[in-house]
């Protein structure tokens, strides 16, 4: 079913309401600035814990206030019910489900899957490597919670090796190097294993939405390539410690992997239209969706930001169709757009104005 209701209290520039959300598909209609994005920022968060917007908690207070929060209520299977809570008080963040402390976001992850469409996620096609890794990370965590511990422990690994190189100390680089080997080399594997399958769903989208004929792939560009043992990790970290040395960083692992858009064999990120490039990140979370679908079974809650904007009709209906099975979808849209003639069944209608969501024909 997904949520039934949304409850917000100081959060960005809306106004303390509540909405009830009884329908599968949710349109919240309104001129941009007003509260669309907000809206959809405050779902995120009762689904990561986070914003896909800003790492800094104070921003999604209200101006001049101290606190703030979101709530809701999400129907599992039209069996039972959850209700989540992420309140922020003086920057300080707590989650709770049903009444009780969430220690680890990645325990909300396995009860509300959640994919975002934004503008921002062209990025993740023409932007630098970390915004691509950023992607597939997400994709990675979506259907497997562990990756998350498994990058935490990585990340801890090369800041603490990082300070070693910085400081001069070598005595201890062995000891890092085994664990940077050892949790980069499970990074790289699941890496791998996704785009070697993300690769068949990510290149059916992209021909059936584009309907262009040309075939793109995704290539996964290890740092440690052709390395698969530990052993053989250490030797290489031995053989570039003097490097990283001088660096004060290690310049090479996991946080060093590429990803690239290939088409007749070139990087097509370099060479595609903006209009190109909106298209593949679209095709990339519609991919997304779908792959999680087909790993889980279940069905994720989609969050899609006016990003059907710049499609002509034909693409957005393509677009439409493309999308998987979902629970439940909330849409954005300016007043001016023709979106009903592509949704036929039944849906929630809200008008968004100064940060006011009023349900349409109430």
């Amino acid at each position: 079913m997904g949520f039934i209701s949304v409850k917000t209290y100081n959060f960005r520039n809306l106004t303390d309401q509540e909405l009830l959300l009884k329908e599968k598909d949710i349109f919240l209609i309104g001129e941009n600035g007003q509260g669309k994005t907000n809206f959809l920022e405050a779902v995120y968060l009762l689904c990561y814990g986070s914003s896909f917007r800003t790492k800094e908690e104070r921003l999604l207070y209200r101006y001049g206030e101290r606190e703030m929060s979101v709530s809701g209520v999400y129907r599992i299977d039209n069996e039972y019910e959850i209700d989540v809570k992420v309140k922020s008080e003086g920057g300080r963040k707590g989650i709770t489900v049903d009444g009780k402390t969430v220690a680890d976001r990645k325990d909300l992850i396995k009860n509300i899957p959640c994919i975002v469409f934004s503008h921002e996620d062209i990025e993740f096609v023409k932007g630098p490597p970390c915004k691509r890794r950023q992607f597939f990370n997400q994709v990675l965590s979506l259907h497997d919670p562990f990756l998350i511990e498994e990058m935490r422990r990585y990340r801890k690994v090369v800041r603490n090796r990082n300070i070693l190189l910085r400081d001069g100390v070598n005595d201890d680089l062995e000891a890092y190097d085994y664990q940077l080997a050892l949790n980069g080399l499970e990074i790289q594997r699941k890496r791998k294993s996704t785009v070697d399958e993300f690769n068949s769903t990510f290149k059916s989208v992209f021909a059936n939405i584009s309907k262009t004929g040309d075939k793109l792939k995704i290539v996964y560009a290890p740092s440690w390539k052709n390395l698969s043992l530990v052993e053989e990790v250490m030797d290489f970290l031995r053989k570039k410690r003097k490097d990283d040395t001088e660096r004060g960083v290690s310049t090479t692992g996991p946080h060093r992997d590429r990803f690239y858009y290939i088409i007749h064999g070139k990087d097509f990120s370099k060479t595609a239209s903006t209009g190109q490039l909106r298209l593949i990140s679209l095709v990339l979370r519609v991919s997304q969706a779908v792959f999680f679908l087909e790993k889980t079974g279940k069905k994720p809650i989609l969050l899609i930001d006016d990003v059907l904007l710049e499609l002509d009709p034909a693409k957005k209906e393509r677009f439409i169709e493309s999308l998987p099975s979902y629970e439940q979808a909330f849409f954005t849209f300016l007043p001016e757009e023709n979106i009903l003639r592509y949704y036929s069944g039944k849906k929630l209608i809200f008008d968004v104005k100064n940060g006011n969501i009023i349900k349409r024909g109430v």
